[in-house]
This record gives structure tokens, C-alpha cells and sequence, in this order.
């Protein structure tokens, strides 16, 4: 039995499964699509100056701090504990939103949301730790598609309750809650992972747990566009930085991690056309979470949850959807991407930015919700493409850490607070608040 069990986790399947299983239960939150009306209605009967001045900026801040700190604790311990933290997370933050009550009460919620949504890292890099290269395109696949896919019945299910069955947003929250709960216990059936990028590298001698003997754990096995457009041998960009087991300092250690960090950054962004599509990304997903963070704030201003039904679930299922598609068929456009890439950043980007307008001048309901499926959708193909860009890259980790750092300050300093300024007490509120959201990042 302890043989079949030890096989068992030694594939590259059952990691797998069980991390969809948990990005499944952890992205199964239908109470999502409904999380402004839930916080303005009669369940914790908040105003809107409130939820978009004093609440929500809170998430901002603490995702800012934490970033960097839980990048460099996700792979110094391995990803696997970081997963249990991010499902306690959601745990503690769907309880506070069931039973607890007032604007501090709300604050901690942001805040430990800002843990969740800092520890995501873990999520995307843990199963490149226990599965051989052969199997990332395959296990990338899995994993995000299951979270596409997740996301989609959950705000399905959430607008066909409320729509239908008319449950209260309360009773989505509690469903909410025993989803987390069982993505919290799926984690706990995770292999753990024998190396990480920095802290537990191995010799190329070593095998890669999952992976074939032939495999080696080394970075010069990963793809790495951008050293080859420094240099196409691995060897020459020279050895490793590594401490000596046994006899390295902590703090030795720890510096070498960081020159190592700082030296993936140097090679990797020597390349202009990837800075180019980094930056993007950065500035671009900035805008992105504003424009997602309060476009359930804009929603209600236009068609007022109390008095006009909501449709909130069935718009981010639409919109899911959409993304997805656009997503899938990246792969199979024979396009350049090195020469014809900027081309469709700017058509794109200025798509995008039209919507935004669109939502700024309209003030018919489904003309937002319109505009808000196309912005995602765009926003969702060009994010495809700069993945593929960013992380055709032996030093993915670095490079994604540095960008979510970035784009944690471009949004910061356009602090949310400030996009709905003047809600309650402007006479042109509508103007007011459509412009700001307008405003890319």
C-alpha cells in the first residue's frame, strides 16, 4: 500500500488533480458577482460612500504589502504551506462577511482578501515544482482552464438563485463559504514539492520529483527565451549562485537568492520587446482590477439593486466565457507576434479604452454591461498573448513577482478611493465617477 501510495504521488496526474480540484472550489464563489449589493443591502446596511471610500481601498493596501514578502515566504517554504494559508484566508474572510457587521468589520475582510489574492502566486507556480517540463503546456491547461471554467458555473449559479430561487445574497455567501472550505481541505492532500526556484535549488543530477530521470531540475532545462536572445548556451551566462549545503550562513544564503533574483531580471529584461509587453501587462492589469473592483459600484448607481433587478452573475458568466474563447484561440493564430504584437496592443488597448468611455457617457444599464464584456474580453486575449511572451522565460517567477509588485503601485497610486470621490455629495455625480473610472490603471 505505502509503495502504490508513494507511486501515486510521484505522477504527474494526481498533483494535478487535486490542484484543480482546489482551484475549482477556490474560484466556486458565487457570491462575487453580488458582493456590492450584499454590503449596501439590508444584510449589512452600508453606504456606498462607505464600501468604495473606507473598504475597498483597504484590499489595495494590504495586497501592496504583502506581495513581496509572501513571494519570496511562497518559495522559501515551498508553495505548498502558502496554499494552506490562502485557503484559511478565504475562510476567515467569507466568515467576517457572513456574521461580522460594520465598516472595521469589513476593513479586516479586505485585508485578508488582500492575503488571498497575494498568495495566488502559489496557485500558478506550486505544480511546475512537482511535474517534469514535458508536462507544463499540458498541467498549465488543466489548471487554468478549470478556473475559467469554475468561475463561470459559480456565477451562473449565483444569478439563477437569486433570479429564480430569489435567495438572498446572505445564503450565496454561506454557499461561498463551504466551497473555500473544501478547496482549504483539498490542499491539504498536496505532495510537497522536494525544490522550489531560489531557496531549494537542486543540481542538474537531481531529478525533478514526478519527473522523468532524464529531466533535470536545473534552469538551463526550462525554456528561456529571453537568455537565448542573450546568449543560446546556458552555460555561458556562467554558474549558478547557490550557498554550500552545510556551511552557508543564513544571511549568505539569503543574499545569494537575491543577486540571484536580481541577475534573472538583468537577462531577462534585455530584451526591449519583452519589456515592452511586461510594462503593458503591469500598467494594463492595473486598470483592469480598478475597472473589476468597482464596476459592481457603477452597475448599482446605474440600475439601483433595491429598486431593478440584477444581473450582475449573469454578466460575469457571459463575460468568463467570452475570455475563455478568446483566450483558446490564441493557439491557433499563425501570427507574428514579434512584429505584429504592438499592432494589436494598440487596436486593442484602444477597444478597451472606448468601452471605458462607452460606460463613461452611457447611462443605460445593459450598454455598461455591454462594454464591460468587451473590455474583459480584449483585456483577456492581449493578457494571452503577454503571458506567452512574459513566460516563454526560464525566471517566470521572478518576472511575474516584479510585475504584480508594479502593477500593485500603479494602482495604489491611483487609489480607489478616489474613483468614486464625490458619489453622495456632487451634483454630477454620474460624470464625476464615470470619468474616473475611465481612466486607464
Amino acid at each position: 500500500m505505502g509503495c502504490w501510495k508513494q507511486e501515486k504521488t510521484n505522477t504527474w496526474a494526481f498533483p494535478t488533480l487535486i490542484l484543480c480540484l482546489y482551484g475549482f472550489f477556490y474560484m466556486m464563489k458565487p457570491s462575487e458577482p453580488f458582493l456590492t449589493p450584499y454590503l449596501t443591502g439590508p444584510d449589512k446596511n452600508l453606504t456606498t460612500d462607505e464600501v468604495t471610500n473606507q473598504i475597498f481601498p483597504v484590499w489595495t493596501y494590504s495586497y501592496l504589502a504583502l506581495l513581496f514578502p509572501v513571494f519570496l515566504l511562497t518559495d522559501y517554504v515551498r508553495y505548498k504551506p502558502v496554499l494552506l494559508l490562502q485557503g484559511l484566508s478565504l475562510i476567515i474572510t467569507w466568515l467576517l462577511l457572513l456574521f461580522a457587521h460594520g465598516v472595521v468589520a469589513m476593513q479586516v475582510v479586505e485585508f485578508f482578501y488582500g492575503m488571498v489574492t497575494a498568495t495566488e502566486v502559489a496557485y500558478y507556480a506550486y505544480i511546475y515544482s512537482v511535474v517534469s517540463t514535458q508536462h507544463y503546456q499540458k498541467v498549465t491547461s488543466y489548471c487554468r482552464s478549470v478556473t475559467l471554467v469554475a468561475a463561470t458555473v459559480a456565477a451562473v449559479l449565483g444569478q439563477l438563485l437569486v433570479s429564480l430561487a430569489h435567495v438572498s445574497y446572505f445564503y450565496l455567501n454561506a454557499i461561498t463559504l463551504a466551497s473555500v472550505s473544501l478547496a482549504f481541505l483539498c490542499s491539504f492532500f498536496l505532495p510537497m514539492p522536494q525544490r522550489s526556484m531560489f531557496f531549494h535549488r537542486k543540481d542538474t543530477s537531481e531529478p525533478l520529483p514526478g519527473a522523468d530521470k532524464g529531466v533535470a531540475a536545473g534552469s538551463s532545462h526550462r525554456p528561456s527565451s529571453c537568455q537565448e536572445e542573450k546568449s543560446p548556451d546556458p552555460a555561458a551566462r556562467g554558474p549558478t549562485p547557490q550557498p554550500q549545503a552545510g556551511n552557508a550562513r543564513p544571511h549568505s544564503h539569503m543574499l545569494s537568492v537575491l543577486l540571484q533574483l536580481a541577475k534573472d531580471l538583468r537577462d531577462c529584461y534585455s530584451s526591449r520587446k519583452l519589456l515592452y509587453w511586461s510594462l503593458w501587462w503591469a500598467l494594463a492589469t492595473a486598470g483592469f482590477n480598478q475597472v473589476v473592483n468597482y464596476v459592481q459600484v457603477l452597475w448599482d448607481f446605474r440600475a439601483p439593486s433595491h429598486s431593478s433587478a440584477v444581473y450582475n452573475g449573469a454578466v460575469e458568466a457571459i463575460a468568463t466565457f467570452l475570455s475563455s474563447v478568446t483566450s483558446f484561440l490564441v493557439q491557433y493564430m499563425k501570427i507574428n507576434w514579434d512584429h505584429f504584437g504592438e499592432l494589436a496592443l494598440g487596436i486593442f488597448s484602444a477597444i478597451d479604452a472606448g468601452c471605458l468611455f462607452l460606460m463613461h457617457f452611457s447611462t443605460n444599464i445593459w450598454a455598461c454591461y455591454a462594454s464591460y464584456l468587451i473590455f474583459k474580453a480584449c483585456y483577456m486575449f492581449l493578457l494571452t498573448i503577454a503571458t506567452f511572451k512574459r513566460f516563454g522565460t526560464g525566471h517566470s517567477g521572478s518576472v511575474f513577482n516584479l510585475w504584480q509588485l508594479l502593477r500593485s503601485h500603479t494602482r495604489d497610486f491611483h487609489d480607489q478611493k478616489h474613483l468614486c470621490a464625490g458619489l453622495m455629495q456632487m451634483p454630477k455625480e454620474n460624470s464625476e465617477i464615470l470619468h474616473r473610472a475611465a481612466e486607464p490603471g
